[in-house]
């Protein structure tokens, strides 16, 4: 089992299979892409998450255990929106409007039982969102992600970068990217290229305005 002691350091950037009838999910597209190459310093290592509730899980924990990376940065689909989102907050609910690729679908019921209430992302976000936006890339802060399968990988990822010893010094967090025909696939590479480079870069983080009235 590697440790940071004894191999390259690594990031970990994972992405989903396809759900919900299509053949395929640009955020395992885009992560693929990146799957062996070098970040400021650091070997990016590429996992397919199923969109699956429990699985997903189960997976990154063994992922987590297997590499003790410096940066995890999960990546999920968000139909719909225009932007890469940087997502701020995590909360312990799963309320699926729809099943999973497994059929299932909780309603109602907390990620973690008797787990707080909500994790913030431990990445530089606001950092990482204005590199985006001086390489011209359409990049967002999001205070939401969701209650699918997206924010039961976030949150969980978060829980265990909180409560095991070993991932103490691991930072993670979770971006939604949109459909490819609204931001391409070499768009979406470089996005996560220049945002795992920001976040293995930065110290701290910037400070100005990113939220929402609404």
């Amino acid at each position: 089992m590697p440790t940071r002691g004894l191999s390259a350091p690594t990031v970990l950037l994972t992405g989903f299979d396809a759900f919900g009838g299509a053949t395929l999910n640009p955020s395992w597209l885009a992560a693929q892409a990146l799957h062996g190459r070098q970040v400021a310093g650091h070997r990016v290592v590429a996992a397919r998450l199923p969109t699956v509730f429990d699985a997903s899980l189960r997976e990154l924990q063994a992922l987590l255990a297997a590499h003790a990376p410096a940066v995890v940065l999960c990546v999920g689909l968000a139909s719909g929106r225009a932007a890469l989102s940087l997502e701020r907050v995590a909360i312990n609910i799963n309320d699926a409007s729809l099943a999973d690729n497994h059929g299932a679908q909780p309603i109602d019921t907390p990620v973690v039982p008797h787990g707080p209430t909500a994790y913030f992302s431990s990445l530089p976000l606001k950092a990482m969102l204005l590199a985006l936006r001086r390489h011209g890339l359409p990049a967002e802060l999001s205070q939401s992600a969701g209650t699918f399968v997206c924010n039961h990988v976030f949150y969980g990822l978060m829980h265990l970068l909180a409560t095991e010893p070993r991932l103490e010094r691991t930072r993670g967090g979770f971006v939604h990217v949109p459909d490819l025909p609204v931001l391409g696939l070499p768009d979406l590479v470089g996005g996560l290229h220049l945002m795992l480079e920001t976040a293995l870069t930065t110290q701290g983080d910037s400070h100005f305005a990113a939220g929402s009235v609404s």
